[in-house]
């Protein structure tokens, strides 16, 4: 069952800017964060962008800072990833997902805590 879905990538050139939306499923109850996540060819899957729900209180991969911001609308269920400034390194099949951590204790960007997840949306950054 896919729990979230993911929308809005695709190609784009270096320094152009895409924005990713997910829609997280009526069924998915017990959550308190909503993060995204990415994996590029050969390399394993890593944390871009974390933010708790219905605060504005996020984090951010050292990679991403000052180019990506994660927001949502909690009451349509979505959060987005909007990304400037892309660079060919950025290129990577992007996730969604969302799960209940405990507030000031669990890492936000661990990927084997997260329950809930997407199937993917691809981004690929050409030179």
């Amino acid at each position: 069952q896919v729990h979230l879905v993911e929308s809005g990538g695709g190609p784009v050139e270096a320094g152009g800017s895409l924005r990713l939306s997910c829609t997280i499923s009526e069924v998915v109850h017990t959550y308190n964060i909503m993060a995204w996540f990415r994996q590029a060819p050969g390399k394993e899957r890593e944390g871009v962008a974390a933010m708790w729900r219905g605060v504005s209180s996020s984090r951010y991969a050292d990679s991403v800072k000052g180019r990506f911001v994660v927001s949502q609308d909690d009451a349509k269920k979505e959060v987005y990833l909007q990304m400037d400034r892309l660079t060919p390194g950025d290129t990577a099949i992007y996730y969604c997902a969302a799960t209940r951590l405990r507030v000031g204790y669990d890492d936000e960007l661990a990927e084997s805590l997260y329950r809930f997840w997407g199937q993917g949306t691809q981004v690929t950054v050409s030179s």
